[in-house]
């Protein structure tokens, strides 16, 4: 086999690892579909990384899974994955929910203290190096998205006090988030199962003026956001025009 196949094979079997860390089940099929090479090929990655000892649990008709509790190292990011980083964190402060500009610049600060010194170098050098038109920015309008993103993923629900346009006075509801969108007039939007309601609606998250998390759980909603988005498509109604 020759020094360029090892090569390939090694970043290869390197990918895969970091795909089993990210991802809590991955089957043959993908990796393969992914990686351009056979299913075949992919079991003998795996048969190698077993043989190493990485312990990789195995489920018929359904995929790998890295062992409960096991970890792997911190993966070095490479220049261009940190300066990718560096040039969205710019982006990212166009935004208006403020709790999203403090998490992703402490996500890059981690990121930068696992670089090499000369890579920290460059990545420092670029961050002076990139800008926005200062008309973009605007005072951050929000700062609910982090509090409600982890409701979302923890299926928790939330009590909001919600003010909709030509209303005098915010009421009180209580939610189960389903989804994010982001719309055009740059406004993060919650999509939530609304208890009062009985049925889905959209808040925007400039008008809800408190959330509060409660310890109410609900359970997994059948709907896809894509299925949610298409209907909407047939009969779209305003995120305020919702609670009126």
């Amino acid at each position: 086999m020759s020094t360029h196949t090892d090569m390939k094979r090694l970043t290869r079997l390197s990918a895969i690892l970091l795909q089993l860390q990210t991802r809590r089940l991955i089957n043959a099929n993908d990796l393969a579909e992914k990686f351009v090479v056979s299913v075949r090929t992919i079991y003998r990655d795996i048969r190698v990384l077993e043989q190493i000892g990485v312990p990789i649990a195995s489920f018929e008709g359904k995929g790998y899974s890295l062992a409960e509790g096991y970890k792997i190292p911190p993966i070095m990011f490479t220049e261009q994955e940190a300066n990718a980083l560096i040039t969205a964190q710019q982006l990212i402060n166009l935004n208006k929910d403020s709790s999203l500009i403090d998490t992703y610049k402490e996500a890059v600060d981690k990121v930068k203290a696992v670089l090499n010194y000369s890579t920290k170098d460059k990545v420092e050098l670029l961050s002076k190096r990139v800008a926005v038109s200062p008309a973009s920015m605007e005072q951050p309008t929000s700062n609910s998205l982090a509090t409600i993103q982890n409701a979302l993923t923890s299926f928790s629900v939330l009590r909001i006090h919600y003010k909709a346009e030509g209303k005098n006075e915010s009421s009180a509801r209580l939610i189960e988030p389903f989804a994010f969108y982001y719309s055009m007039q740059q406004h993060w939007t919650l999509i939530a199962f609304c208890r009062l309601r009985n049925d889905f609606r959209m808040f925007r998250l400039d008008r809800i003026e408190a959330v509060y998390s409660t310890d109410l759980k609900f359970a997994t909603h059948q709907l896809s956001l894509q299925e949610y988005l298409q209907e909407k498509e047939k009969n779209f109604t305003s995120p305020d025009k919702q609670l009126s």
